[in-house]
């Protein structure tokens, strides 16, 4: 395969929280990359999940949903999700088809005006089962008054519908050069990252609104065992001593489920056995400390209010 066969590029996917950035990611890849809840803002830092169509190398940036800050972890999330996208060669801009065009929507897209114009957007109108043919070309040409998007599809990232077609329209789009990225690799994340990430999707599953955004969840050490295993251990810090007895669950039950169904994941993911072993922290102030941000791949000082 030569230089002039092949090309590659970063693809940012950008919209607000919920609009289906994680779900199109990992439709796209074919493997679980981003982590993928019913909650918003589940996506913390800019996970690059790796898709090959045809000659072309697509890495996609899926990143936090844009909303508006209140908190120093807020700020960071959007100021990752503003650098993705300003990092990219091409911009897709999510819209949920049953919300249309929202106060936040029309807040990106003021946004995207002041990136560097000679970045193509295409405009992604996903969950496209969810309304009727009539509305969907309504706020379709509703949209496309509002910016000059390079492209318009009309997809569903839950079931499929319409991804094919912008898999292809991307793989021509993407500059011609060589692949970034080896050709078996599915996500530039470190695997202690991912685990961490699958460990917290299971949290945030089980808890549902009782406290996921004031935890998070650190691999503390991988070790490689002799048998083709590894053993797995993480801690998740939570905000207060309340949380500690939430997450751990009468006699444990919680966070013994919670290591259950990760670790399954994991040795799905992987193809090969895991020791997962889980322990809970309180840290107060961990919402205010840079290491913890840089463990998610934020930028602590974003958050500077």
């Amino acid at each position: 395969m030569t230089e002039t066969e092949t090309r590659a590029g970063f693809v940012a996917l950008i919209g607000e929280p919920n609009a289906g950035k994680s779900t199109l990611l990992n439709r796209m890849v074919g493997a679980k990359v981003s982590i993928v809840t019913h909650k918003v803002q589940t996506t913390r830092a800019r996970i690059r999940g790796i898709a090959i169509e045809g000659q072309s190398q697509i890495v996609f940036v899926d990143t936090p949903g844009i909303f508006r800050p209140r908190r120093r972890l807020d700020r960071s999330m959007v100021a990752a999700a503003w650098g993705g996208a300003s990092d990219a060669d091409i911009i897709l801009l999510l819209i949920e088809a049953h919300r249309g065009l929202t106060d936040g929507g029309k807040a990106i897209i003021e946004s995207l005006k002041a990136l560097d114009s000679r970045t193509p957007v295409a405009l992604i109108i996903n969950k496209i089962d969810r309304v009727k043919a009539e509305v969907l070309l309504a706020l379709s040409q509703k949209l496309n008054e509002t910016y000059p998007f390079a492209q318009t599809f009309m997809i569903s990232a839950e079931k499929g519908y319409g991804c094919d077609d912008l898999a292809t329209w991307l793989a021509a789009e993407v500059p011609a050069g060589p692949w970034l990225y080896p050709e078996d690799q599915i996500a530039d994340l470190p695997m202690r990252m991912i685990a961490a990430e699958i460990t917290r999707e299971k949290l945030t599953l089980r808890l549902h609104e009782e406290i996921p955004y004031q935890l998070t969840v650190e691999t503390e050490a991988w070790e490689e065992k002799k048998d083709g295993s590894a053993r797995v251990d993480q801690i998740v810090y939570v905000a207060r001593p309340g949380h500690k007895g939430i997450v751990l669950g009468k006699g444990g039950e919680t966070i013994k489920a919670v290591g259950q169904a990760a670790r399954a994941e994991l040795e799905e993911f992987m193809g090969r056995r895991i020791h997962l072993f889980l322990q809970v922290k309180v840290r107060e102030n961990w919402l205010d400390e840079a290491e913890r941000y840089n463990e998610m791949g934020l930028d602590f000082r974003d958050g500077d209010g």
